[in-house]
């Protein structure tokens, strides 16, 4: 008995095989739809803030998202062309080279595409507006400068959350430690009011520090919050 091994299935077309089971009418709105969702999935990553694509910029990742789905469907689905997905690539890559050349040439631009350094931490206390913009919790900030040997916020002269998400620290030599909001675990469980003992006391909501005196309310000029820690004047070890 003779096997013969035919290259392609009966009933092939180069048509099917470059529009799948779409006409030439359709790679006008293939281009179109890849613009819209070129825009829908950077608008949606750009509302989840940095942290959620921590060490990529949201605009690298929108465009290795854009080309994984590319490439995907054309390899699983009979239905989806070649050409269509191969239309896809271009405009992603004519995309990219576009925003890139207006990046180099415009920091507006570059701000409104990959975000710019936010301060969240200035002379050991927090940058109250900066913090509250971002999608970051008190917790996971702590947990990131824990990471970085901090144990209280005294420590650190600036935190910075740069563009890709990470946290950026420059501390104060060690003469120059103040005392300063304990981060450990549960350190802010024990908050005091009424304060009792004249000692140096950090707000539990912004990390201002100051030295209090006995009295039944303390409010924090800082942020007008009433509960406080007793500061810890722990350097930082290295």
């Amino acid at each position: 008995m003779t096997i013969h091994f035919l290259p392609f299935a009966a009933g092939f077309t180069w048509k099917e095989l470059l529009l799948g089971g779409e006409n030439w009418g359709f790679l006008p709105e293939t281009m179109l739809r890849t613009l819209i969702m070129f825009i829908v999935i950077f608008v949606s990553l750009r509302l989840l803030g940095k942290r959620g694509v921590k060490q990529l910029s949201i605009f690298e990742l929108v465009v290795i998202i854009s080309l994984g789905s590319a490439a995907g469907d054309p390899m699983f689905y009979k239905e989806v062309g070649i050409l269509p997905a191969f239309i896809v690539f271009v405009m992603i890559v004519g995309l990219y080279s576009l925003i890139v050349y207006f990046i180099g040439k415009h920091k507006g631009f570059e701000n409104l595409v990959e975000g710019k350094p936010i301060c969240l931490i200035q002379n050991g206390s927090f940058s109250i507006d900066n913090f509250s913009k971002e999608a970051l919790g008190a917790d996971e900030f702590f947990a990131e400068l824990r990471i970085k040997g901090i144990s209280q916020l005294g420590q650190v002269e600036q935190a910075i959350e740069e563009s890709s998400g990470e946290i950026s620290v420059f501390f104060y030599a060690d003469d120059e430690v103040k005392p300063g909001l304990p981060i450990l675990p549960d350190s802010l469980k024990d908050w005091q009011q009424p304060i009792t003992v004249t000692d140096y006391y950090a707000c539990i909501f912004c990390g201002y520090t100051k030295e209090l005196s006995p009295t039944p309310l303390a409010i924090c000029p800082a942020c007008q919050k009433n509960k406080w820690v007793k500061a810890s004047h722990k350097k930082r070890i290295t």
